[in-house]
């Protein structure tokens, strides 16, 4: 398989996801947890948007 190819497909990793990093925190339990925060903050924005539309809605009505 050539090499474009397997990167559409998403099968060759970087080189900077295998790296061994010194400080504490910045290995893959943090990208862990920073994907959690991310869906979590994602999730929370769309409740959100969706009170204050109703919110919007009904002051409308």
């Amino acid at each position: 398989m050539s090499p474009h190819i397997a990167a559409m497909f998403g099968r060759k990793r970087h080189r900077e996801d295998r790296r061994y990093y010194l400080l504490p925190g910045m290995g893959r339990s943090n990208k862990r947890q920073r994907r959690r925060l991310h869906l979590a903050a994602i999730v929370f924005g769309m409740f959100i948007s969706l009170v204050f539309g109703l919110v919007l809605y009904w002051l409308q009505r």
